[in-house]
């Protein structure tokens, strides 16, 4: 796959700043390096001040770029106001919402109704809020991106997983449809579908995890085939788990899904055009 934006032209569309929720580690601390290496700005959010003012130091250091951290709780009553605040004076071109993995795995009925309502804060009240704050800005502004990372864990209901796969396939089709509809505003979406990556949170519960795909490599990925389509896999491996699971090609079906709903409703619709993941 060719990068749509290299260069000048990925700093100029998705630039001066962007901004990274969940990014004081993991894959979201590789996508705050990536972007820093790309001459982009960057504002972290993330609950831990350490880590945060510590991955802050080093984008300053290491890439001569300015950045911010913002320390915040993504499943928080204020987060919207906390956030905005920290950004407002800040010309965003990109946010990335990659808060959301899961540490944990065990079954619905134990794990108790507290732990599956915070996952939905996380993985699902969280972005509507911060995509649809920083969505507004980037279509007045005509061009940026919004990226949602997932999991190739909402290909399927999942036993041990259940909330996690269920909130993940949330944020996969709110990419979907938000590639459909701000694509022609200049936006450029795309949902993330991680498998096993390799992450200090992760390698904390398992030993399996060693052998997993490094964090610099999905966010380096990912930034690569912003504009190019609604969703993207890392990994060969992955990749082929998703086409068996997809044997429809999403992009054809979700210009289906947007035509006849639209329909429907005797709304105008537009077809619009991408890549597929594996492209």
């Amino acid at each position: 796959m060719t990068a749509r934006y290299e260069g000048e032209a990925f700093k100029e569309r998705f630039g001066p700043w962007a901004v990274v929720a969940g990014g004081s580690d993991g894959i979201g601390a590789a996508f705050a390096r990536e972007l820093a290496g790309r001459g982009v700005n960057v504002a972290a959010i993330a609950r831990r001040k350490e880590p945060l003012a510590a991955l802050c130091r080093g984008l300053r250091t290491d890439y001569g770029v300015e950045a911010r951290g913002i320390q915040a709780d993504l499943t928080g009553d204020d987060l919207l106001r906390e956030v905005g605040a920290a950004t407002d004076d800040l010309d965003v071109g990109l946010f990335v919402y990659n808060a959301g993995a899961s540490s944990r795995s065990e079954e619905f009925l134990q794990a108790g109704p507290e732990y599956a309502l915070s996952m939905m804060n996380l993985n699902c009240r969280g972005p509507i809020v911060l995509s649809h704050h920083f969505g507004q800005r980037l279509t007045k502004r005509g061009r940026g991106g919004l990226l949602f990372m997932s999991s190739l864990a909402c290909l399927a209901g999942c036993h041990y997983q259940a909330i996690y796969s269920a909130t993940k396939s949330f944020d996969t089709i709110l990419a979907e449809g938000l590639w459909h509809e701000l694509t022609p505003m200049g936006v450029d979406v795309l949902g993330v579908l991680a498998g096993a990556t390799r992450t200090e949170s992760v390698l904390h519960t398992s030993d399996n995890f060693k052998d997993a795909m490094d964090p610099a490599e999905v966010a380096s990925g990912a930034l690569d085939h912003l504009g190019c389509g609604p969703n993207w896999v890392p990994g060969e491996t992955n990749q082929a788990v998703a086409r068996g699971t997809w044997p429809v090609p999403r992009v054809a079906l979700i210009n289906g899904m947007s035509q006849a709903t639209a329909a429907l409703f005797d709304l105008e619709h537009k077809a619009v055009e991408g890549q597929e993941f594996h492209e």
